[in-house]
This record gives C-alpha cells, sequence and structure tokens, in this order.
C-alpha cells in the first residue's frame, strides 16, 4: 500500500483548494493508497507536518493549491527521492505549467499523479537558499522550484498579496502601479558564479523556470533541468520607460531591451549595498511567499526534485 502525504492550501484560487483538496484525498484514499493529511494552521505547520512525514517515510508528496504551496513541497522533499505530485488551483500555477501538468482541473492532475506512481518520477532541478534570517534558522533549507523575485517584482508581490481585487494578474498590474509612485532603483551587490554584477537595479529575478505572476515570462529561456538558474537584472530605468516595457514581460520580449541583463549561472548572492545613497532591497519572495531580507544565496541542485510529471523534452 503507496503511502501518500497531502499538504492543501485551502485559500488557493480564491476558495477553490479546499474543494479541490478535498476530492484529492477522496479519490488517493479511494485508489487504495494510505492517506495522510498533512494540512496545518498555517504554512509553517503545514511545512513541519510534510517533512515529519517524510522522514518517517512516504511514497510520495501531494499538493493542492498554487505556486506557493508547490514551494513548500519542495522544501519538504527535495534532496530526499520522495516525489512531488502537483494539483494546481491557484490563481498563477506557473510551476505546474512549466512541469507540463494540468491546471485547474482536479481530475486531470490525479491521472498525471497516478502516471507518475506508476511509471516512476521525473528529476527536475531545485534551488536551495541559505541566509535568510528566520527562514533557515537551525541549518534548515529553504528551497523553490520557480522564480526568486528580489527587487521591484518582489515589492510588487508584496503590496499585490495585499490586495483583494483584481483577480489573478489583474492585481500585479495594480500593486505595479502603485508602487511605482516615488520608486527608484534599489542598489545591490550581485555575484553570479563569483563574477560582480552589483549596481543599482530595478528588478532582480533568479530563475528556474520561465515565468511567474501568473504568466509573466520573465526569463523565457530558463528550464528545469539544465542545471543552470537565470537571473535577470534590469537596471536604472524611468518610470514611463518600464510601463512602457512592462507589457513586452507576459511574452518575454522584454530581455531585447538594453537595460536588461540576463546571466546563466549556477550560484547567485544577493545582497544590499554597502553604502550609497540607493535604497535597500525589498524582502525577497520565492514562488510567490516571502523569504526574507537580503543576504541570500541561490545555489541551483540538478535533478534535485523527483515530480510526478510528464517526462518532456524540455522541462520549460
Amino acid at each position: 500500500m503507496r503511502r501518500i502525504g497531502v499538504v492543501v492550501n485551502p485559500t488557493a484560487g480564491h476558495g477553490r483548494g479546499r474543494s479541490a483538496g478535498a476530492a484529492v484525498l477522496h479519490a488517493l484514499a479511494r485508489d487504495g493508497s494510505d492517506v495522510q493529511s498533512l494540512s496545518g494552521s498555517d504554512a509553517e505547520q503545514a511545512l513541519l507536518n510534510a517533512r515529519e512525514a517524510v522522514a518517517r517515510g512516504l511514497d510520495a508528496l501531494v499538493v493542492v493549491g498554487g505556486d506557493g504551496i508547490v514551494g513548500l513541497g519542495a522544501t519538504a522533499v527535495a534532496g530526499t527521492g520522495v516525489p512531488l505530485g502537483v494539483v494546481g488551483v491557484g490563481n498563477g500555477n506557473d510551476i505546474a505549467r512549466s512541469l507540463g501538468l494540468p491546471v485547474r482541473d482536479v481530475e486531470s492532475a490525479l491521472r498525471a499523479i497516478r502516471a507518475g506512481l506508476t511509471a516512476g518520477p521525473r528529476q527536475v532541478d531545485a534551488v536551495r537558499v541559505r541566509g535568510v534570517g528566520e527562514r533557515t534558522a537551525g541549518g534548515i533549507d529553504v528551497w523553490f522550484a520557480g522564480v526568486l523575485s528580489g527587487g521591484l517584482d518582489a515589492a510588487v508581490n508584496a503590496r499585490a498579496n495585499t490586495l483583494r481585487r483584481p483577480s489573478g494578474t489583474g492585481r500585479y498590474v495594480r500593486a505595479l502601479l502603485q508602487e511605482l509612485r516615488g520608486f527608484r532603483p534599489y542598489g545591490y551587490r550581485v555575484t553570479a558564479d563569483g563574477v560582480d554584477r552589483s549596481g543599482p537595479h530595478t528588478l532582480v529575478a533568479v530563475a528556474n523556470t520561465p515565468a511567474f505572476g501568473g504568466g509573466m515570462r520573465i526569463a523565457p529561456q530558463a528550464r528545469m533541468d539544465d542545471g543552470l538558474l537565470d537571473l535577470v537584472l534590469v537596471g536604472p530605468v524611468s518610470r514611463t520607460e518600464l510601463l512602457r516595457v512592462f507589457p513586452r514581460v507576459y511574452r518575454g520580449r522584454h530581455v531585447s531591451h538594453p537595460a536588461v541583463t540576463v546571466i546563466r549561472a549556477r550560484e547567485v548572492l544577493l545582497r544590499p549595498e554597502d553604502e550609497g545613497s540607493a535604497p535597500r532591497p525589498p524582502e525577497a519572495f520565492a514562488d510567490g511567499e516571502r523569504l526574507g531580507a537580503l543576504p541570500l544565496r541561490c545555489t541551483i541542485e540538478p535533478g534535485a526534485l523527483a515530480v510526478l510529471a510528464p517526462r518532456i523534452g524540455a522541462a520549460g
């Protein structure tokens, strides 16, 4: 009998997570699996539950929700060999899409999980993060599967999380317009594979997948199986120019702008500027969830994440 742990974000997709989670628990139990509900009163408790269950022994961990719950699942299972199943019912679901998985379709997601359990998991890269305060206290690593935001993109993410309307990517557009009032580029010390890329930047993203924020293709060439991070840096630009370029992100066409640099690296160290008049960077987010303040170090770990997803030619 398979032992399967399930973590549900009941608030994902404006409440879709609750009904989807109940359906997943019922379906997996009906399949004859020993199903353990590992959801907690908050994300921290759910992560603790998942880690403890993985340590006791699971055949798979299934997460139900959006990108944030996938990041939680990756932190629980990366490097352990326990495969991760994803039922993407959030607003964005960018990681599920990058894995070739169905979104907002519980039955199709369950079929993909069952197929993966039968055929065996697929190995993809995950990103280990160190140096983010309380999230790594006691030497416990935090992982992410998709995109880390460390500049204006992080500030927009934080503000979007406070907005109730509109839904989907509309919240990010509204949050961007609000954040641009009085905005000045942040001061960074950025090191990619030992090469200094420091200076004032508007946006900093460390990507393992192409998209975040519900379809914004911030790193269009990123792949989950190439052993590399895509570091996207946007230098100082005016608010007018930023608004002009922003729509290009949805098709990944912003990378041709002269202020945009994309660097491929195995490790990226992000630190605030020691001196200078530029504002301090905001707290970083990864897979849509808050990580904490800089400094932080991101290291790609090839094949560290086993996923119950189709084996396709390119993971991005």
